[in-house]
């Protein structure tokens, strides 16, 4: 259903069931994973451990991205943008459900921490989305120039036998480009500086510690 048709009091349960969803990891893709053809070679216990770390930030990012576009959908003030953010953010599902699939196969877990950098990243999306939906959009160009930077980093950083988390991380590089790309074409104003750094820093918080819980 189009998001004009949802009253309030629809998208504060639409966006408590979808927070409810993300935190507990329940997560559908809408596409295969990229890996899906990519055979899993033979990692080493500490290459193993390093790539899941790797992932394990880039599946918490994926619970931020949600929580962002969660917030930003509910408050935004014009029904067009609010279906633009409903749509990216079922696409991002799409990374959270892959991000978590291999993870598994990694033998590992997501982050104990993801309900807290949930609650953090809704809290900024709220503050973006109340500042009018140009500065929102803006608001999302930062985040994906953002996650872009990271994902380049880890590509770099993974195994150089991991090519399926490789796959993975990549066909993610692509979407946030994609994303931030519509929101600058929609009309995206710059990012406040004051947002920029708190976003950089809740940032900088969470690949420092999701790597590890």
């Amino acid at each position: 259903m189009s998001a004009k048709y949802h009253t309030p009091l629809d998208r504060f349960i639409c966006s408590a069931d979808k927070a409810l969803r993300v935190i507990s990891g329940v997560a559908a893709a809408s596409r295969p994973t990229p890996a899906v053809h990519v055979d899993d070679a033979h990692l080493t216990d500490e290459e193993r451990k390093h790539s899941a770390g790797l992932i394990r930030v880039d599946h918490v990012g994926e619970v931020m991205a949600q929580a962002l576009y969660n917030a930003q959908a509910r408050f935004a003030k014009s029904d067009a943008l609010r279906d633009q953010f409903e749509k990216a953010s079922r696409e991002e599902e799409d990374h959270l459900a892959w991000t978590a699939q291999r993870l598994k196969e990694l033998n590992s877990r997501t982050s104990v921490l993801s309900p807290l950098f949930y609650a953090g990243a809704y809290a900024l999306g709220t503050v973006a989305a109340r500042m009018g939906d140009q500065h929102s959009l803006g608001f999302v160009v930062e985040t994906e120039r953002q996650v872009e930077k990271h994902l380049e980093s880890h590509l770099q950083d993974l195994p150089a036998g991991d090519a399926k988390s490789r796959a993975i991380v990549d066909q993610m590089r692509i979407d946030e480009i994609a994303h931030g790309k519509a929101a600058q074409d929609a009309g995206a104003a710059q990012t406040p500086l004051p947002v920029r750094v708190a976003m950089t820093a809740m940032s900088k918080l969470m690949t420092g510690t999701a790597y590890y819980i």
